[in-house]
């Protein structure tokens, strides 16, 4: 490996290209790329890569550059671990630089990580704060900052994997946190710190105990209110993990689940995120909108425990409650303890109005509320209805209890059903995706926006079914119509409650009807049989149409997070496929690219020719792993990966379910297999519709024109207006 060999011509030309190196130990890999990655010092400093993997450096004095000594990864790590420790603040400063931008690398991070590398950073951070703090003041800014540079170079390197968060002293968290709770921290240092804090409580359970004791939301808050949007990501995400990771989440709220709880219904936390973030003069990225997802879902998972809870029939305060809906409703101006009358009576009256109340058993209404989901929290949604929309309760109830037995709305199986769906649509109880970015701004603008979202559905269900002219046998069908309200109204991202309030008004019975004709016209089926054999003899060629637009789509590459399971990452790499479809080229990314990313500057590749099959979901190498990511249902769904070579895999997680199905599409085609995904499905009956329409049109004594027709002049003046409708 000391072999002394040529790499450039005489003249010193220095070009990205690729050369044989023979006699140097590395026969195995005859063909390496040579690319510059840095220059400082006086040296020329080269990375031999193969498919984009880091091999070795070579160092090259510039009077002597035609001559190059090859040192392996080892001797760099071995030769870094050196620097970090010397005395000299430049050299030292220089090499943790070089340790950052390094550590990137797994080969790399490997062999650090065995010269006990981590406990070395560690250490550095534990006992040299104070002294960087200093050096700061004293240092050029183009030397950066010593305490980012050792930071950034420790969550790479713990960010592969390879060493457990559960090795770290009481002395390190504290000290990170420390960073955090102090004002005035460098941007940099005070962001790899709260990543530092989320891959700690999302990695260790003791490790979350002993954060949570150093770090309160209280703490966090005045990182919100900057204008740092990326410090605002990284500081939601702490808050989501510690949310995250409370202990029996699924079980029961235990002391810290209803501490989180108490602390994230504080009007200030939900102020502050409503007016620092998302109403902020600035677009939302993508990592704010998952994190801001994130924190919606774990919100509504604090409902999780009362829509599990069955209610007692035995416990009279559960009772009570019931019996105030009843007083509410029919007996607002009467005193609440009023026992005039004979027991007989009063029961009598009281079976009468939980009829009117609309509960399936008027006798014992608590029997109603036995059922999971959505059990107690159906009846704290009636109680939050009829105490904070009085007038709006009674109405509903005193309307319908005027109508027809048949006509009327029941309002107790009503709320108990709608609630029911409301938990589905937000999907209450379930751990959120990795990959999702699906917040709504409007459920940030009030404390208590699940109740509040369930007062207008309540509403609006009454509305639907007087629409309707319902009949207790209708109820299903009501019920439909109005998830599909919701769900329409929802899409449209309203930023408010009262906006959304207003998509719905918009969204009539009659609406609904109209979008679902229009829908049904679009998808029409012709089932006759010459229609069916026109499409048999068509088919192909849309397939072909289709296998062309998702190898076109392949050839432009997509952008794909890295995903693992400790944290999410904000990082990316990108794949796409060569023009000529031989070859799939891929590298990592610093950040999301705006536009396509050229070839050349992904430095893997790898051959088509060499993919043996390509699996998707549950049998993909890695979702087999252990961790969070296989338990995720979205992400399962999201994952393929490519098999090639013996025991070698490309792993994918596509940004979302399109890109998936372009993605297996195109890959299939590749191999010469069928494209199955239900994009393919959906486009080949769009297009196989659209192609039977036209072929169908009456064109008899129509003559087509062989050249389009010329385009007009421009108009005299612009001062009309075309009417859509």
């Amino acid at each position: 490996m000391g072999s002394v060999r040529k790499a450039v011509n005489s003249h010193h030309e220095i070009n990205s290209h690729c050369l044989k190196v023979e006699s140097l130990g590395l026969e195995t890999f005859p063909w390496y790329r040579v690319c510059i990655w840095s220059c400082a010092f006086g040296l020329c400093i080269f990375v031999f890569q193969r498919n984009g993997s880091f091999l070795s450096v070579v160092v090259s004095s510039v009077n002597t550059l035609p001559f190059v000594f090859v040192l392996d990864e080892a001797q760099n790590a071995q030769q870094l671990h050196e620097r970090i420790q010397s005395s000299s603040m430049d050299a030292k400063l220089e090499a943790l630089k070089d340790l950052a931008s390094l550590s990137r690398d797994v080969t790399f991070a490997q062999e650090f990580i065995n010269l006990d590398g981590i406990s070395l950073l560690t250490q550095m951070v534990e006992s040299g704060t104070e002294r960087y703090q200093k050096l700061q003041k004293i240092m050029k800014p183009c030397f950066g900052d010593m305490l980012s540079f050792t930071l950034t170079a420790f969550v790479e390197l713990m960010d592969h994997g390879i060493v457990s968060w559960d090795t770290f002293s009481v002395a390190f968290i504290k000290k990170i946190a420390s960073f955090v709770n102090k004002s005035g921290m460098d941007i940099s240092i005070l962001q790899r710190s709260l990543a530092i804090l989320e891959s700690m409580v999302l990695n260790s359970h003791d490790l979350y105990q002993k954060v949570a004791q150093e770090i309160t939301i209280g703490q966090l808050i005045p990182h919100l209110q900057g204008t740092d949007q990326e410090i605002q990501t990284y500081t939601i995400a702490v808050i989501n993990a510690l949310f995250l990771k409370a202990p029996d989440e699924r079980r029961q709220v235990s002391c810290i689940s209803l501490e989180m709880a108490n602390i994230l219904a504080q009007k200030q936390l939900r102020s502050i995120i409503l007016t620092h973030v998302i109403r902020a003069q600035r677009a939302i990225n993508n990592e704010m909108a998952h994190q801001l997802y994130v924190l919606q879902v774990l919100t509504f998972n604090l409902l999780e425990d009362r829509m599990m809870t069955k209610m007692d029939p035995q416990d009279q305060a559960q009772r009570d409650i019931i019996f105030e809906l009843r007083r509410i409703a029919f007996d607002a101006e009467s005193e609440p303890n009023n026992s005039s009358g004979s027991m007989e009576k009063r029961k009598s009256m009281y079976t009468r109005d939980y009829k009117k109340l609309g509960f399936i058993n008027h006798v014992n209404p608590a029997m109603d509320f036995t059922q999971t989901p959505p059990g107690m929290l159906a009846l704290d949604n009636m109680l939050y209805f009829a105490k904070h929309h009085q007038d709006a309760y009674i109405r509903i109830v005193l309307e319908n209890s005027s109508r027809e037995d048949k006509h009327e709305c029941p309002f107790g199986r009503s709320s108990i059903e709608l609630t029911k769906m409301l938990c589905e649509i937000l999907k209450v109880g379930e751990l959120p995706s990795e990959t999702c970015n699906d917040f709504h701004p409007m459920f940030f603008t009030h404390d208590r926006s699940f109740e509040e979202f369930f007062c207008i559905c309540i509403q609006l269900l009454n509305k639907t079914w007087k629409e309707m002219r319902a009949t207790s046998e209708d109820f299903n069908k009501v019920m439909q119509v109005v998830k599909e309200q919701v769900m329409r109204a929802l899409t449209t991202k309203p930023s408010s409650l009262d906006q959304f309030k207003c998509k719905l008004q918009n969204l009539s019975y009659t609406e609904i009807l109209k979008i679902r004709q229009s829908e049904r016209m679009n998808q029409e089926d012709f089932q006759s049989r010459p229609i069916l054999e026109l499409k048999e003899k068509i088919q192909p060629e849309i397939l072909e149409l289709i296998k062309q637009q998702r190898l076109n789509r392949l050839v432009e590459g997509t952008c794909f997070r890295k995903l693992n399971c400790r944290r999410r990452q904000d990082k990316f790499w990108y794949c796409r496929l060569s023009p000529n479809h031989k070859v799939l080229h891929y590298g990592d990314l610093e950040e999301s690219p705006q536009g396509e990313v050229p070839h050349d500057s992904l430095q893997d590749k790898l051959p088509v020719a060499d993919i043996k099959a390509v699996v998707t979901g549950k049998d993909c190498p890695h979702m087999k792993e252990k961790g969070a990511l296989k338990q995720n249902k979205e992400v399962l769904e999201l994952a393929f990966s490519i098999l090639y070579d013996s025991n070698c895999q490309l792993n994918f997680i596509a940004p979302d379910k399109h890109e998936y199905c372009i993605w297996t599409d195109g890959l299939n085609a590749l191999l010469g297999k069928d494209m199955m995904s239900e994009l393919t499905r959906n486009d080949l009956d769009t297009l196989l519709s659209m192609e039977i329409k036209l072929r169908l049109l009456d064109l008899e004594n129509i003559q087509i024109p062989d050249a389009p027709p010329p385009i007009p002049k421009e108009p005299s003046n612009y001062d009309f207006v075309y009417d859509c409708n």
